[in-house]
């Protein structure tokens, strides 16, 4: 890939100090996918793999100003909204999106830290639902955030499509709702995720992915980093069922190649691929010469 052709993917989301989530573990993510990050944040966390202890918004100008000046700078491929902290923040988010209308935008709906801290006030997320969630190319919803868009009861891969249906209805175009521990009649070791397509008939198709469950500690930030790797694999030019199942892979691998950090829920390890890299270049040359 030459110096011309690496994508540009933009993040909007909060700062959390222990790179679990966040920007930071963005900037990891697409990384790992050969894509440059550029980052607005949000808002300021004070958190660790304990929890979050407080969230400060960034002022909606200023989001505004950071976002103005790289797309002056920069061509995106490719958008990851995360925590966005303040009504005043999406409208801002929401004004830039209408006006540049950047390709490959992925909502990934935050309300709640895993540990249950909020992060956006309920009239944030009616903004959320009105004016970010119709201009999303695709939106990546918890079941719980999910249920939260919707109003309605997400416990069961039958309640996740009809939830999805009710997104379609509320403007998102296409839907991938990550379930997580939703898994009726299948073996408790599942995790099933949703995705929901809009067809030009006005009809869904919907497939459900089912993968078997890492057990793990370390799964702070899973949520950012497939959506990252989503917005990474649409910036590449791949198609949004294959952007699904890589991304579902590169989170699984990023959780099952974690160590133990800190003494909490612990992050995954963004950068795995690094370690499967032949380190001297000596071994790679040998290795295609045979």
């Amino acid at each position: 890939m030459g110096n011309q052709q690496q994508p540009v993917v933009l993040s909007i989301a909060g700062f959390d100090p222990c790179s679990g989530a966040g920007v930071t573990a963005d900037i990891k993510t697409l990384g790992a996918h050969g894509c440059y990050a550029v980052t607005c944040i949000t808002a300021l966390t004070v958190q660790s793999t304990t929890g979050v202890r407080s969230v400060q918004p960034v002022a909606a100008k200023l989001v505004e100003q950071t976002l103005e000046e790289l797309a002056r700078d920069f061509e995106i491929s490719a958008v990851r909204i995360g925590m966005l902290g303040s009504s005043e923040v999406v409208q801002a988010i929401a004004a830039f999106l209408k006006n540049q209308t950047p390709p490959n935008i992925v909502l990934d709906p935050i309300f709640k830290s895993s540990s249950g801290a909020p992060l956006l006030e309920k009239g944030g997320i009616d903004l959320v639902r009105r004016q970010l969630l119709p201009l999303a190319a695709v939106i990546t919803p918890n079941v719980d955030e999910a249920a939260e868009l919707t109003g309605m009861r997400v416990t069961t891969i039958a309640e996740m499509k009809a939830a999805a249906l009710r997104l379609h209805e509320m403007g998102a175009r296409h839907v991938v709702i990550t379930g997580g521990d939703i898994t009726p009649g299948q073996p408790p070791e599942k995790a099933t995720d949703l995705l929901s397509v809009m067809g030009a008939n006005g009809q869904a198709e919907q497939t459900p992915f089912a993968s078997d469950r890492v057990r793990s500690n370390s799964t702070h930030g899973t949520g950012c980093a497939f959506a990252s790797a989503l917005a990474a694999n649409l910036a590449l030019g791949k198609q949004l069922s294959d952007a699904v199942v890589m991304s579902k892979a590169y989170v699984k691998k990023a959780i099952a190649s974690a160590r133990p950090l800190g003494k909490g829920q612990g992050p995954l390890h963004h950068l795995y691929r690094l370690e499967e890299v032949p380190r001297a270049p000596s071994d790679s040359l040998a290795a295609k010469e045979h």
